[in-house]
């Protein structure tokens, strides 16, 4: 494993999640920036800690469930902080955007709609993924692609080195 930041550039992956689904994608994406780019990376849940201390990172991942056509309002608080000189990459986990034929919709209503609410961010990279969707506790539907979880990480990583 090569080692490729400075001091001072470690990369925070802070998510909102109910399902788990976020959560999963969360640590998929840490563990590959770790494992194939090296990167020094902290994975904080936003409903446990909802203000991470943001300056000891150069890189920042956003990630959010949706639920009700919406993001969980722990990650659209946290869109409200100053990211200068920060890297911000963005993803999300909907049963939408998990379909081929709706996957554009998702990314126009919950990623290019919610960034127009927040000029300031100018995000190095964005994506939705799919999500899973329970009912009485049981598993409805799910299309969460854990491989093209990956494949996203990794090209990410090298926009970020």
């Amino acid at each position: 494993m090569v080692k490729n930041q400075l001091v001072g550039e470690k990369t925070l992956i802070a998510f909102a999640t109910k399902g788990g689904v976020t959560e999963e994608a969360a640590c998929v994406i840490a563990s590959v920036l770790r494992e194939k780019q090296g990167f020094e990376v902290d994975v904080v849940n936003l409903r446990e800690n909802p203000s991470p201390d943001l300056t000891q990172y150069k890189n920042i991942v956003l990630g959010s469930g949706v639920r009700m056509g919406k993001w969980y309002k722990q990650s659209l608080k946290f869109l409200e902080n100053n990211f200068q000189n920060k890297n911000v990459v963005l993803f999300l986990s909907s049963c939408t955007a998990g379909d081929s034929e709706t996957h554009d919709e998702a990314i126009t209503k919950y990623i290019d709609d919610v960034l127009a609410k927040y000029p300031h961010i100018k995000p190095v990279a964005a994506e939705a993924f799919g999500g899973r969707m329970k009912m009485l506790g049981k598993v409805v539907k799910d299309n969460c692609d854990i491989d093209k979880i990956r494949v996203w990480a990794e090209e990410v990583g090298k926009k970020l080195t």
